[in-house]
Parts: C-alpha cells; sequence; structure tokens
C-alpha cells in the first residue's frame, strides 16, 4: 500500500524531514519541499543548532571564570569573533549536508523551491533557481514551522537592531545589549552575548522571566541572571526605539509609569514565534484554521481535508522541534494504515540557559490552575555530592505526583545539564511509573540523575541525604 502513495512534504524542518524519511523507509514516493539546500529548517540553520553551539561556548567562558574558586586561574579569553562564527556555521553546514546525503541515500526527491496548493491533490512550486513546476499528490503534509514575531511600531531598520536570526550571525559583540522579551530565546542569546562580554539587560512586561515554567525553578536562574546581566527590567515595556549616533535609545515604561530613555549599543527583540502558513494556498484546499492562526488538526494529525496533514509549529503548542518529529513519524505512519494516534503524556521542554530548566508532564503552575490535586516533592541540589563537586548548589529536581496512587504527573528540574536529565522523568510518566519505582531504581552514584530517585524518596521521608519527615497521605 505505501509504495502506491505520492507523498508530498512542504517544509523539510525537523518535522518535514523526520516525515520524509520515514515516508521514505516504508516505500513511499516522496517529494520534500523546502527553501533551503538541504533539509534543517529554522532549528538546524537559524534556532536550536548554532544557539546551543554558542551557549557551549558560553558555557566554557563562565566555567573558566568560575575555576577561580578552586584555586585554578585562566587568563581572561580572547573572542576572535570571525572564527567563532565559522565554528558555528560549520556545525549548521555538517548536520544540514548529512540530512542533505539521507535525503539522496533515501531517493527522495528534494525541490528547492516554495509550495502553494493548487487543489486537494496538487501544489505548484517556485523554484529557487527559477522556473515553476507543479506535482499532483495522494496525500500532503504541510510542515512550514513557525516564524519570528515582531512589533512592527518598535521595529528599525538599523544593523544594530538584531532578532533571533541576525543575533545568531555574530555581527558584533556590543559593549550594550538590551533584550526585548524574558522568555526562553531572548534570555539563551542573552546568556551568550553576556559571557562573550557584553553588558545585557532585559526588559519583561510580565512580573518574572519565562513566563509559564514553574516559579521555583525559575528563581534560580533569575537569580543567577540578576548577578550577571547588568540590569532586569520586569513589569515594563518599551515604547519606542531609535537610531542615534552612538547607538540605540529606547524609550521604556516602568512599572510604576515612570518613562525613561537608555541608550544601548544593540537590541534584540525576542519576543516569541507565531506560524508560517504564508503563501501556502490553503483557501484552495478544505484545509481549517482557528482564531489562534493554527491550523486544526484531530489526534492523527488530519486537517479538515482529507489528503492534507499538518504537523509542528503550525498546529500549536508547544512549538518545538521534537514534538514536530514525533508528530511527523505519526501522520505517516497514518498515512501507511497503520492504527495510530498522536497522544504523548509528556513532552518535554528545554530551557538551555545556566542553570538550565527543563519539565515535561504536568507542571505546578497547570495543577493550580486546573484545580489538579497532587503531592509535589523536591530535593535541594545543595544536598547533591555531585553538585557540591561541580560548585552548582542552583538547582531542584521536583515530582508532581497522584495523591491517589503516587503515580508520576510531571517533573520539573533546574540545574546544569537539566536538557539531559528530563529525559528520565518523560519516560517515567509515558511508563505510568510511581514514586516507588523511581525510588527504587538504582542510580550512579555521585551523579545529578540521582536527584531525581531522592526527589522520590524525600516523598516518603526517606532520603538519605536530607531528612524531611513523611508526609500524610
Amino acid at each position: 500500500m505505501s509504495e502506491k502513495i505520492n507523498l508530498v512534504v512542504i517544509g523539510g524542518g525537523p518535522g518535514g524531514y523526520a516525515a520524509a524519511f520515514l515516508a521514505a523507509d516504508l516505500g513511499m514516493n516522496v517529494t520534500l519541499v523546502d527553501l533551503e539546500k538541504n533539509p534543517g529548517g529554522v532549528c538546524l540553520y537559524t534556532g536550536c543548532i548554532p544557539s546551543k553551539a554558542l551557549l557551549h561556548v558560553a558555557k566554557l567562558i563562565s566555567e573558566a571564570e568560575e575555576a577561580k574558586n578552586f584555586g585554578v586561574e585562566f587568563s581572561k579569553p580572547k573572542i576572535d569573533i570571525d572564527k567563532l562564527r565559522s565554528w558555528k556555521n560549520d556545525v549548521v553546514n555538517k548536520l544540514t549536508g548529512g540530512l542533505g546525503v539521507l535525503s539522496k541515500q533515501r531517493k527522495i526527491n528534494y525541490i528547492r523551491g516554495k509550495a502553494s496548493f493548487v487543489n486537494s491533490s496538487a501544489v505548484t512550486i517556485e523554484k529557487t533557481e527559477g522556473g515553476m513546476e507543479e506535482l499532483k499528490f495522494d496525500k500532503a503534509i504541510i510542515a512550514t514551522g513557525s516564524r519570528i514575531t515582531t512589533i512592527p511600531s518598535l521595529e528599525i531598520k538599523s544593523e544594530r537592531f538584531l532578532n533571533s536570526k541576525t543575533a545568531l550571525d555574530l555581527p558584533a559583540i556590543p559593549k550594550s545589549l538590551l533584550v526585548i522579551g524574558g522568555g526562553y530565546i531572548g534570555l539563551e542569546l542573552g546568556s551568550v552575548y553576556n559571557a562573550l562580554g557584553s553588558k545585557v539587560s532585559v526588559v519583561e512586561m510580565l512580573d518574572g522571566l519565562l513566563p509559564g515554567a514553574d516559579r521555583d525553578l525559575v528563581s534560580h536562574l533569575a537569580k543567577r541572571i540578576k548577578s550577571s546581566f547588568e540590569e532586569v527590567m520586569l513589569k515594563s515595556k518599551v515604547v519606542e526605539i531609535k537610531e542615534v549616533k552612538n547607538g540605540v535609545k529606547v524609550t521604556i515604561e516602568d512599572k510604576d509609569g515612570n518613562i525613561n530613555d537608555k541608550i544601548y549599543d544593540y537590541v534584540l527583540m525576542s519576543i516569541g514565534r507565531k506560524p508560517d502558513m504564508s503563501g501556502l494556498g490553503l483557501e484552495n484546499t478544505k484545509v481549517q484554521v482557528n482564531d489562534r492562526g493554527w491550523i486544526n488538526v484531530n489526534e492523527q494529525l488530519r486537517t479538515d481535508d482529507p489528503n492534507i496533514f499538518a504537523i509542528g509549529d503550525i498546529v500549536g503548542d508547544p512549538m518545538l522541534a521534537h514534538k514536530a518529529s514525533h508528530e511527523g513519524r505519526a501522520a505517516v505512519e497514518v498515512i501507511a494504515g497503520e492504527k495510530v494516534v498522536f497522544e504523548p503524556k509528556a513532552i518535554p521542554a528545554v530551557v538551555f540557559t545556566d542553570p538550565e530548566i527543563a519539565w515535561a508532564g504536568l507542571t505546578e503552575t497547570q495543577a493550580k490552575e486546573q484545580n489538579v490535586k497532587v503531592n509535589i516533592s523536591k530535593f535541594p541540589w545543595a544536598a547533591s555530592g555531585r553538585a557540591t563537586t561541580l560548585d552548582r548548589f542552583d538547582g531542584v529536581t521536583k515530582i508532581l505526583s497522584e495523591p491517589e496512587t503516587d503515580r508520576i504527573l510531571g517533573v520539573g528540574i533546574c540545574g546544569p545539564g537539566a536538557g539531559e536529565l528530563i529525559a528520565e522523568g518523560v519516560l517515567a510518566i509515558e511508563m505510568a511509573a510511581n514514586l516507588t519505582d523511581l525510588k527504587l531504581t538504582i542510580h550512579p552514584h555521585p551523579t545529578l540523575s540521582e536527584t531525581m530517585m531522592e526527589a522520590a524518596e524525600v516523598f516518603f521521608g526517606q532520603s538519605t541525604h536530607i531528612y524531611r519527615p513523611k508526609r500524610n497521605k
């Protein structure tokens, strides 16, 4: 059955290429359409991968500075920005080039261009190299991802005004940088520039950084940012931006309504992303879009058009690469005739700042909003032997469990390497593990992963390294 299916995938990001590769493996005739030379999408070209490469450099610089606490001093780092930019680009080219090879090995028809629906069984492709091509299909998967959200009234045409894409190009190491937006992208990029030597300030409209994340996790990061960044302005908003002779003048209204002008060398606007469906020609199909700008899909990623599926950022939150990849694979399996639905119990989220913050499943914030009763047990990293050897006590591991069964509903972690540790929490939630399962799972010592086990032990009042009386259920 799969061999007869002519599938077109529009968008070559982590969702699109994962879908296309699996479809080819299942014997389908696959066409993958994207504007870039190779698959990869925003994640690999101008998002996840280059930002993490630069964050690794930031981590090295930070650790070298912190080594003073151990009696080891390094000279001040010399930043060769051209070489750093080149290394970051090499990382991107290596990974996207590898995907190009994999695409050819699978005999996928890869077309550089922009696709638009003619009807529910055909698209036209405006090729990057010139010319148009019409392509008929049996099934289509839309995976066009998202694009940068802006505030048009605040945008200025200046090389000193950056967004999340241009900031990764490292145009300079500004003497001072204002980050507009206290979300994960802004804080990650701000951390990079701060490590490279910029005096970084952040302005956020809400009353805390990382809106939506649990406050007890964010508190550790907020404390570190406050000590390393130049200024953190909460409950504040940017009113006006103008380029001046010596930089960018930004007019900011603070929480008390006071308005002040501040001058920065560069400004980075990072206020989020929105679904990208420009030029898709959805009006020529039966695909429906909701009032939030996302394509309507069911649990099998089917749109209102029987021939068209949609995955990734364009179908709703969370807008994460790994979610898109799994949606893409699920959609392909449905197309292949398998009885499949996309219904994960937990989709992990990671903020790659220092310390990292990660969570999966039900958060404490969501539990309060939804009036869901949960038990919460925490293990502070100040009691972790491994954290002590790293001189990093700014962390916590938290587990949310169901009162009646002790089943693990959610996990939150703050600390170095939280993004790696959260996978165990995801598995525990997906496998319906309970606190006893986690408590009895032998973890290697000394490791940060032990904090998962000890957080479970805390619930029973049996944690070896902290004293907490058993709570009454």
